[in-house]
């Protein structure tokens, strides 16, 4: 049997790319575990063929924990101790802290900004994995390029369809010719597992508490990279943080991003809580761009529910972040593409030269084609989700993201009702006390939890 995302010989690879990214030397390290003839290529698929037989195992290991010891020239500016974050953007934040008293959320725009996260993670579901060429010549084999409606295998060609297979745990239940109802999917789980750890502690909640939450709601199949082994971490007895820093080479990727947003819109009009909250969360599986994203996110969502327009958003979701972090560079990276790209194709080109080796599931490139999706969209709902889902990468986490935002700047009652009716006011999922919920009761929800969290301020 093989365990996709744990298996410590399929880490190495990832840890040895993740660790040179990072500034380290681990050519020694590399040269070890090819003589042993190890695979020093990042596993894509998450598993290899076969286990290790025990002798290269154990060197996995022992390699994996050397890396872990070896100190990055970036520490200093990408920190993920949240006093040192602090320190780092203190100025930018106090801009955008909340000035007297709390906001009161909007219940038209909680519920748009449930109603786009689902929207836009559904669109994107059936074409995750799939890289962008493949996703345009699907769209232009169905006559549906440039994407403007969900993905549809009715006039696709047997060729295309063999040579692009759509995701196969999602296509049966995410195609325009078979949604009904939002189906599971863990770009909903986390926000509706967060809103009930918010529900059950409040603001006080700690990432022990957000542990026990994955532990009792959360089967270890249903997460992924850097998660995994987070949960295997909690299972072997470590304690977060070190959860996320033991034998873990996805503290960059985007898992925790995709946890974010519920802080947010509990947050109204305070990015900086917001970001707290989801700093409290993301540490439990990731470090430094990873908690980061988490953080931008939630500032992002925070500030989406009262906003104007999608420039304030990223201006206070930037604010949270280390200015110097690659994360940073990545949304700055993106929000002046159009300066010299004259649209959202060349502005993806560009996104792809200059991101296009990392792993499709890591965080920063797939924030820049986000931030410019979001950009190139000006912020409208429909403009953004299929503008990022269009850009390939990580589909159904991005048009999330996305529509989430642009969700919230609408409001619900603006959403366009063909991204909104198919989703039937019904989610799907095996979280206890959510299957079945409907985007108005999460909203309620939200806001009631808002309320607590503003009195107690």
């Amino acid at each position: 049997m093989c365990l996709t995302w744990v298996q410590p010989e399929d880490l190495v690879g990832h840890a040895l790319r993740q660790a040179e990214d990072d500034g380290v030397d681990v050519a020694d390290l590399r040269t070890r575990w090819v003589q042993a003839g190890g695979d020093p290529t990042p596993q894509h698929s998450g598993a290899s063929q076969a286990p290790a037989d025990p002798s290269r195992r154990e060197l996995a290991h022992r390699i994996l924990d050397e890396v872990d010891a070896r100190p990055s020239p970036l520490d200093g500016r990408e920190p993920t101790d949240l006093n040192d974050i602090r320190a780092l953007t203190a100025a930018g934040a106090s801009v955008v802290a909340t000035a007297g008293a709390p906001v009161t959320a909007d219940a038209d725009r909680v519920h748009g900004a449930w109603l786009g996260r689902a929207a836009g993670c559904l669109l994107g579901k059936p074409v995750e994995k799939i890289p962008r060429r493949g996703i345009r010549e699907i769209l232009e084999a169905t006559g549906r390029w440039p994407l403007n409606d969900w993905f549809t295998a009715r006039g696709l060609p047997d060729d295309v369809a063999a040579r692009w297979p759509w995701n196969r745990r999602s296509a049966v239940n995410s195609l325009a010719e078979n949604i009904d109802g939002m189906p599971e999917d863990d770009d909903l789980n986390f926000p509706m597992l967060n809103l009930a750890v918010l529900e059950r502690h409040g603001a006080a909640f700690t990432t022990d508490d957000v542990a026990q939450a994955w532990l009792a709601e959360l089967p270890a199949g249903r997460v992924f990279t850097a998660e995994r082994v987070a949960y295997r971490n909690l299972l072997l007895g470590h304690p977060p943080p070190e959860t996320a820093r033991v034998r873990n080479p996805f503290g960059d990727w985007i898992g925790a991003q995709i946890r974010g947003d519920v802080y947010g819109w509990a947050c109204p009009g305070d990015p900086v809580r917001a970001s707290e909250l989801a700093w409290r969360d993301a540490v439990l599986s990731h470090t430094r761009n990873g908690v980061y994203g988490a953080m931008f996110v939630a500032a992002a969502a925070a500030s989406a529910v009262v906003a104007t327009d999608v420039d304030e958003v990223l201006d206070a979701a930037l604010a949270v972040v280390p200015p110097d972090s690659r994360y940073a560079e990545a949304v700055r990276f993106a929000r002046a593409l159009p300066r010299r790209s004259p649209d959202m194709e060349s502005a993806v080109d560009a996104v792809e030269d200059h991101y296009g080796q990392l792993h499709w599931v890591h965080v920063l490139n797939n924030t820049a084609l986000t931030v410019a999706a979001l950009v190139y969209g000006e912020g409208g709902f429909e403009r953004s989700i299929t503008n990022v889902v269009a850009g390939g990468w990580d589909t159904d986490s991005n048009g999330a993201t996305a529509g989430a935002i642009t969700g919230a700047l609408a409001g619900a009652s603006a959403l366009p009702p063909r991204w909104t009716e198919p989703l039937r006011n019904r989610v799907s999922t095996t979280l206890s006390g959510f299957d079945g919920i409907g985007f108005d009761t999460l909203a309620t929800r939200t806001i009631a939890v808002a309320g607590r969290i503003r009195e107690a301020a």
